[in-house]
């Protein structure tokens, strides 16, 4: 099977991660007898320094020719330092984002036994976890309009903003992916406060009702989801909810696992699907060969099975990385041993594994 693939490094450790995905892609290209034509683009503060925009016309062409896009990292602290800067880093992705229609953002929280100890949760309560936070990715504060500062600068104003119609396209994934695992929703918001959050419940509850009796759901105000994910996180199966709640829950339960650097994540919509780690550009790490590679590779484990009906190649992946993690082959974040790995010698092992694989 022939596929283009849309590579976008980004900032940070963005480049170093995205290589070991193509390493271990190339050696899935080579073991099932596939052909994946990598393209790469810039975006992100990369992009302002060679095209002034952190999202290029280029860039958006080059997506919209694709059969998928794999993401690196983005973030820089020349402007992160820099609150007045006109243009930044991270419109690049929300351009992208609303751009290509990418509406739902879907990331697993997945435990591995061998790292348990590594989670700052007790191993009694993570031993279960096994949730995905399903994201609305382009509606809500991020986007709704108007926003800004009064004329003396004293003031500033956000405005949330979401459609009946919104919220239904994203509730459709969450209850059809519920379908395909445990079988239970939990909305998240803060309807006791918010009128967006009121639409929410009185959406998502009817579509409950009238397509998918056969899934439990259930509610819970942000706040108390926020507690449950520490307290009781193997509670839950899918979470859904929207985007400010969804930005913030997601990076929560990424520490279940002992790591932000093994949570991937994909993001779906109208276009052309986009395949990420959940973490950012960690540029106090760029260019050390230290990061943990893990997430991105799993990104391409996904990019794999949900773009392009991949199920057994992504699946020779995921073994690979939960290999890489029983056998100790780790970095920095994941062990206090001196036998620490570099970015690169992940990628190696994982890509060896692949070549390797008994199927």
């Amino acid at each position: 099977m022939k596929k283009r693939i849309a590579v976008l490094p980004g900032d940070g450790i963005g480049p170093e991660i995205i290589e070991q995905s193509i390493k271990v892609l190339t050696s899935v290209e080579k073991r099932f007898g596939h052909f994946f034509e990598f393209a790469y683009g810039s975006i992100g503060a990369s992009a302002i320094d060679e095209f002034g925009d952190p999202y290029p016309e280029s860039t958006h062409k080059l997506c919209l020719e694709s059969d998928a896009i794999l993401f690196g990292a983005i973030g820089d602290p020349k402007y992160d330092n820099d609150p007045s800067a006109k243009v930044r880093p991270e419109q690049g992705l929300l351009k992208m984002r609303k751009d290509l229609g990418l509406y739902a953002n879907i990331r697993p929280v997945t435990i591995y036994n061998a790292l348990l100890d590594r989670s700052p949760l007790r191993m009694d309560i993570i031993k279960d976890v096994d949730l995905v936070v399903v994201r609305e990715l382009t509606g809500g504060i991020y986007f709704g309009e108007p926003r800004g500062r009064s004329e003396d600068g004293r003031k500033a104003f956000d405005t949330s903003i979401y459609s009946d119609f919104e919220i239904e396209r994203i509730s459709r994934i969450a209850f059809n992916l519920a379908r395909k695992r445990k079988g239970a929703v939990t909305l998240v918001d803060k309807a006791n406060v918010l009128a967006t959050s009121r639409l929410w419940r009185e959406v998502v509850g009817r579509l409950h009702d009238e397509e998918y009796k056969d899934i439990k759901l259930d509610f819970l105000f942000v706040d108390n989801a926020s507690m449950q994910l520490v307290l009781n996180p193997s509670r839950f199966d899918v979470i859904l909810t929207e985007n400010m709640f969804g930005d913030i829950l997601s990076d929560q339960a990424s520490i279940i696992p002992g790591s932000i650097g093994l949570l991937p994540s994909s993001s779906m919509g109208v276009y052309t699907p986009l395949f990420e780690p959940i973490h950012g550009s960690f540029p106090q790490g760029a260019g050390k060969n230290i990061a943990n590679p893990i997430a991105t590779i799993l990104s391409a484990a996904m990019m794999l099975d949900d773009a392009f009906n991949m199920e057994v190649e992504a699946l020779s992946i995921r073994k690979g990385c939960e290999a890489a993690i029983n056998n100790g082959k780790l970095t920095p974040d994941l062990t206090d041993s001196e036998k620490v790995c570099t970015t690169s010698q992940i990628g190696d092992y994982i890509a060896d594994f692949i070549n390797e694989l008994v199927l």
